[in-house]
């Protein structure tokens, strides 16, 4: 859920006592290369697209939608659990370093995108991407005219709060927990119109029949 820290009014530095760091000190990024949509075969060796972190993905997946042949796949950057993969390239500031914590097996990744390889929670990095610091640190990292992107150099020193991987599981639920209850009052927000339309109904032939009504 994007800024779900700020939006509680909880900041990391509330919740535990961290250190401040770039990302190119806890890890590597890791360039995509080659493959285009029309690569995508019926079975194959799971493969992700950038344009697809847009438009298929959410925060998190362990399944790819896509897949490539395997000849394909040993020329291409291939994705390993527990990776942070980035899109670095979009028409708009906002897209562009949309993250996927990867948690499934190896996957082939698309030119336009990066992997980011570390030791830390691929979620916690995922979440705290999305936070209104880091994305109006991000922007000044932006380059381009009508394609805008960003380099794996400038992300590289760009600080990151890391606490411990303890405390960043802790987090991690905290955010996955306030995530399931958005999803669930958007589900359930439809059902529950739907009993109060009927309860209306009711009332209203009830109250329109003019019959003895005991409350």
């Amino acid at each position: 859920m994007r800024e779900a820290a700020e939006k509680v009014g909880v900041s990391l530095d509330d919740l535990v006592k961290v250190i401040w760091t770039t990302l190119g000190e806890i890890g590597e990024f890791v360039r995509g290369n080659g493959m285009q949509k029309a690569d995508f075969v019926e079975n194959g060796f799971p493969a992700i697209h950038y344009g697809q972190i847009y438009t298929k993905y959410g925060l998190s997946a362990n399944q790819t939608f896509s897949y490539v042949s395997a000849d394909l796949a040993k020329k291409l950057k291939i994705a390993d659990k527990n990776d942070l993969l980035l899109a670095t390239t979009s028409e708009n500031d906002e897209d562009v370093c949309k993250p996927l914590a990867w948690l499934g097996e190896k996957a082939a990744i698309s030119g336009d995108m990066m992997l980011f390889r570390h030791q830390q929670n691929v979620k916690f990095l995922a979440y705290y991407i999305q936070t209104t610091m880091f994305q109006s640190a991000k922007k000044k990292k932006i380059t381009g005219t009508k394609v805008r992107r960003v380099s794996s150099a400038d992300l590289s020193t760009m600080k990151i709060p890391v606490p411990s991987l303890s405390e960043q599981t802790h987090i991690v639920e905290i955010l996955d927990r306030f995530d399931t209850l958005t999803s669930d009052l958007i589900v359930g927000l439809p059902r529950e119109i739907e009993l109060r339309q009927k309860q209306y109904e009711y009332w209203r032939e009830q109250l329109l029949s003019f019959k003895k009504i005991k409350f």
